[in-house]
């Protein structure tokens, strides 16, 4: 028993060699040394205690110091952007129609149509001629503006023409007796330069005499759905021969469809060898006008078909008739008028100017930056068409200037345009007292808790 007493004695001795606080002398030895073992074990679980304190501590320091922030969202603003100028016709003088095809993302299917003036059929002058050529090629039709067409033998009775257009004051060119022309080369007589003799003579040989050929020419009119145009003699010198813009529109329509016409309306001169002369028409090549007859009366009268060119990837088909105006000039200008009118009616609409702002990121730790459109943004419209605008947003992955956090998608119509939107400035990162100061709002495990 005293060797084990002595065992427990020494080895709380070498623990704690220095106990300020033993016991008196006449203390019993195995009380002394529970006492010693209890103030031991005391001891052990104080720094076991303060061991797991710091332990706890460095790794929450580690925690807090290394765990990314939550990056915010932005407050966004979404500005729907203000339609372009309605467009507004600037329609001819006197009786005219106009019919725009094409640029199907703009117009539509169906194009634009518009006319003005008196809707009823009015005196066409010369642009008869086209209908007479019309008619004779449905009965002798050419293979294309390349085939001469049969060869013509002008009689005694023909060459009398001549003379006989002179004095009502027509246009005439020469056709001596016995002489020849290809059918193709007579109608361009007819056409470009709008000789009467030429129609009057071309139209007998067509048909076999003036009856016969308004006749075919009826027939051709009722088929093509033209009951507007009224024809009683084949050059357009008689006031009755009459049409409704509306109708010469579709006329005109048919006469570019066919390809020997519209090669031969598209001559600023002749090309019939022993011939000079220059196109009546004398807007050809103006706004992309190609075509297509003239006719003066007591009015002017313009039959006209324009490609135009408004910026878009083709040009307009554009045909439009005129009737009743007050001379060749004043109708000229009325149409480029017209036409210049079409073109503005395309647009470019401002969407948005390269760091226009439509958003910001505000960060719990007091750091800022905006949202702002990458580059300037316009989009072609025409007229007042409608724009529309959407705008999505993806989370913020770094915070670096320019880096992407949305896109922003204009609507006109059936035409898009988007543009990207970036960060103007870097978003700083929070400093260490922020980090350990603020756990709940780390993107780690504890985020949200509280």
């Amino acid at each position: 028993m005293e060797t084990h007493d002595d065992e427990l004695t020494s080895f709380a001795d070498l623990l704690d060699s220095a106990d300020a606080d033993a016991p008196a002398p006449d203390v019993d030895p195995v009380e002394r040394a529970r006492r010693r073992r209890r103030r031991l074990r005391a001891g052990i679980t104080t720094a076991v205690v303060a061991l797991v304190i710091m332990g706890l501590a460095g790794g929450y320091a580690a925690y807090a110091l290394t765990t990314p922030v939550a990056l915010p969202a932005a407050e966004t603003r979404t500005p729907q952007p203000t339609a372009g100028a309605p467009v507004a016709l600037a329609m001819p003088a006197g009786a005219s129609a106009v019919q725009v095809s094409g640029g199907t993302d703009f117009l539509g299917v169906d194009g634009l149509a518009a006319a003005s003036g008196a809707p009823g059929p009015l005196p066409m002058a010369s642009i008869t001629k086209l209908v007479t050529a019309l008619v004779v090629l449905d009965a002798h039709p050419l293979s294309g503006p390349d085939d001469p067409g049969p060869v013509l033998t002008f009689s005694k009775a023909d060459h009398d023409l001549y003379d006989q257009y002179y004095v009502r004051g027509a246009t005439i060119a020469a056709m001596p007796t016995g002489s020849t022309m290809s059918l193709h080369d007579a109608l361009e007589l007819m056409l470009v330069v709008s000789a009467s003799n030429y129609a009057d003579a071309v139209s007998t040989w067509a048909f076999g005499s003036r009856g016969a050929f308004l006749r075919a020419t009826d027939a051709w009119l009722d088929r093509n759905g033209l009951g507007g145009i009224t024809v009683v003699e084949p050059t357009g010198l008689d006031p009755r021969n009459t049409g409704t813009a509306a109708d010469l529109i579709t006329l005109g329509t048919l006469a570019m469809g066919n390809e020997t016409i519209a090669q031969i309306v598209g001559m600023s001169t002749l090309a019939v060898p022993g011939f000079t002369g220059r196109n009546t028409n004398t807007l050809l090549g103006t706004d992309g006008v190609r075509g297509i007859k003239t006719g003066t009366l007591e009015g002017s009268n313009l039959l006209f078909s324009s490609l135009l060119d408004v910026g878009i990837d083709e040009p307009l088909t554009i045909t439009g008739a005129v009737l009743g105006g007050a001379d060749r000039d004043s109708v000229n200008s009325d149409v480029e008028r017209m036409l210049g009118s079409i073109r503005s009616g395309f647009h470019a609409v401002s969407l948005a100017r390269r760091g226009e702002v439509y958003g910001s990121y505000e960060t719990p730790w007091g750091a800022e930056a905006q949202m702002v459109v990458a580059a300037d943004a316009a989009v072609l419209t025409w007229s007042d068409t409608p724009i529309t605008a959407e705008m999505t947003t993806s989370p913020l992955t770094t915070g670096r200037a320019g880096e992407k956090v949305g896109t922003i998608t204009w609507t006109a119509g059936p035409r898009t345009l988007s543009t990207d939107l970036v960060l103007d400035a870097d978003i700083a990162m929070p400093d260490d007292w922020w980090r350990l100061t603020h756990p709940l709002e780390l993107d780690g495990p504890l985020a949200g808790r509280g």
